[in-house]
């Protein structure tokens, strides 16, 4: 017999359509997760002979997460925002930081099903569907669980490069750093023209089409982080961002395509 959790996971993912790839469950399997769906699988693995930097895309991106994570964790912050997160599994920010709070939030309603189920026994991490792009109301819903009046990380990874100027995606990034409190940080990955091309594709997989999206100059995505001074290394490569292990032999082929840094709210 299945446990409630089994049986409301079941009733929860078979309204779903299998025939229809989800990015973040292709996210998923590209980390090595099982939370996907044989159609998933077949559009990355696709996907990956099209474009054979988007799996190692996607893992320097969740690596990245991972460090920046536990950095801003061992600065003593102990709530984190995670914005545009997709499936949180595969070492998600709760992962790194199981002494944290942490909400997730996104607007793709399938990744909030699967978000309720894998955050259902966890305590100390919710998900909250809306838009980051709506900063006032993503700040009113996650107020009852997050003290704002305290530092928070704010990671806004893999992202940003999905929404043209004409969404204001600055402002969005403007209002958050300006209600967060002194002592907070804001972790920022962006793809430049090869990535975003990786991301892109698998998005339009799953949507059928292009998001659109922004290619960046490094200045432009520096301005994202305001008048938060960046952490050493600064606004770099993701795979060069406080690297936790020596490169080893292979990796001298990850991709160069994915900006990476970490500010701090002066105060």
């Amino acid at each position: 017999m299945f446990s409630s959790l089994s049986r409301h996971k079941f009733d929860t993912v078979r309204q779903f359509d299998h025939e229809r790839p989800n990015l973040a469950r292709m996210y998923d399997y590209m980390l090595g997760g099982r939370d996907n769906f044989a159609v998933d699988r077949q559009a990355t693995d696709q996907l990956a002979e099209l474009i054979p930097e988007a799996v190692p895309l996607a893992r320097a991106n969740r690596a990245f997460l991972q460090r920046a994570v536990r950095y801003v964790a061992a600065a003593g912050v102990r709530q984190f925002l995670d914005l545009g997160s997709g499936l949180p599994t595969q070492g998600s920010a709760h992962e790194m930081a199981p002494a944290a709070r942490v909400v997730y939030v996104d607007h793709d309603p399938v990744v909030g099903a699967h978000a309720k189920v894998l955050l259902g026994r966890t305590g100390r991490a919710v998900f909250v569907e809306a838009d980051l792009l709506d900063p006032d109301e993503v700040l009113a819903r996650v107020g009852g669980f997050l003290d704002l009046d305290e530092p928070v990380g704010v990671l806004l990874v893999s992202i940003l490069h999905f929404l043209p100027d004409s969404a204001q995606p600055q402002r969005a990034v403007a209002v958050l750093r300006e209600r967060v409190a002194p002592g907070s940080y804001l972790a920022i990955t962006h793809a430049t023209t090869m990535g975003r091309l990786a991301e892109e594709r698998a998005s339009g997989a799953h949507r059928g089409s292009s998001t659109g999206g922004a290619d960046r100059t490094p200045a432009e995505i520096r301005a994202f982080f305001g008048d938060f001074p960046l952490e050493p290394p600064g606004l770099v490569q993701a795979v060069d961002w406080r690297p936790d292990r020596p490169k080893l032999v292979g990796d001298w082929s990850l991709p160069s395509s994915l900006m990476a840094g970490v500010g701090k709210k002066a105060g």
